[in-house]
């Protein structure tokens, strides 16, 4: 089964238990609508693929926790968008949730994703408890304070904001949590699996600068030029368009020097450098030239 079929799969099992029984039809079709369609499903990728890369040898394990890792970043992106902070009327190129259901269905509906992530969790095959312990405090790590998403978010109401600290968390806790679960997932330690997290993450906050200041909104997706609207420091602002892209390659290639010795390290390598290619910036020479 292609990734993305599994992956999908594994969010659709998931979202269709939280539409059981008496359910509210509103909030249940919200839930439809924030996670479809998916769009690259980059952490739930890397998730699988580094569990692939060390055996994964407990499938089904695996499987819960990329649905898991998929439903907060759905939810993170819910919240995201409420007027309270971005204040965006689209995602993936379709009305933000709140805008298509109302400000209370949004926060209702990127609370019941947080909450769903946990329970499909807790429901991994109880043979491996250790496993499933590991992943679930993995993911309340990445994704709650001190280092996780919510941090993230907690920073831009700073008058200061720690930099470093600020994209680590709002962007690359997410994708330790990937390289960190799908280690867990087939049995391995997640420690050897951080800095690939991390500097996936790095590469993905400069990518998006260079998105969010050099591509349009129907390319987006999503409204653009959200760092200079909202004041927030940026690759683009601090390097140019050139540093910042010479910069994503030189973040690229140390990830891929940082993947762990495994059975499938060659494969994994392979796909970092096609998530790479994906994330890379496509805009004309002209325009680029002009932002720099």
């Amino acid at each position: 089964m292609p990734l993305s079929d599994r992956i999908d799969s594994a969010l659709h099992r998931a979202i269709r238990r939280g539409q059981g029984g008496l359910a509210p039809q509103q909030l249940a079709s919200a839930l439809d609508y924030a996670t479809t369609p998916g769009g690259a499903r980059i952490r739930p990728t890397i998730l699988v693929s580094v569990a692939m890369a060390c055996g994964d040898d407990r499938p089904e394990i695996t499987d819960r926790a990329a649905a898991a890792l998929e439903l907060i970043h759905c939810a993170s992106l819910v919240h995201d968008d409420l007027p309270c902070f971005d204040d965006a009327d689209l995602r993936r190129g379709k009305p933000a949730v709140h805008r298509a259901y109302s400000e209370p269905l949004a926060v209702l509906t990127g609370d019941s994703l947080i909450v769903m992530a946990f329970d499909v969790l807790s429901r991994a095959d109880a043979g491996d408890a250790g496993r499933t312990l590991g992943l679930i405090r993995a993911l309340s790590d990445r994704t709650g304070m001190p280092n996780g998403i919510c941090a993230g978010q907690g920073w831009e109401s700073e008058p200061e904001i720690d930099l470093r600290a600020y994209h680590r968390s709002k962007t690359g806790a997410l994708f330790m949590a990937a390289t960190e679960m799908g280690a867990l997932s087939a049995g391995h330690a997640p420690e050897n699996w951080t800095d690939l997290g991390a500097l996936i993450g790095e590469a993905f906050q400069v990518a998006d600068d260079l998105r969010d200041a050099l591509l349009d909104e129907a390319s987006l997706g999503k409204p653009v030029g959200q760092d200079d609207l909202h004041g927030r420091p940026n690759a683009v602002a601090e390097l140019g368009v050139e540093g910042a892209m010479a910069r994503l390659g030189d973040i690229l290639a140390g990830a891929i020097a940082s993947i762990p010795s495994c059975p499938g390290e060659a494969a994994l390598a392979q796909m970092v450098r096609k998530q790479a290619q994906q994330i890379m910036p496509k805009v004309p020479a002209a325009r680029a030239r002009s932002s720099v």
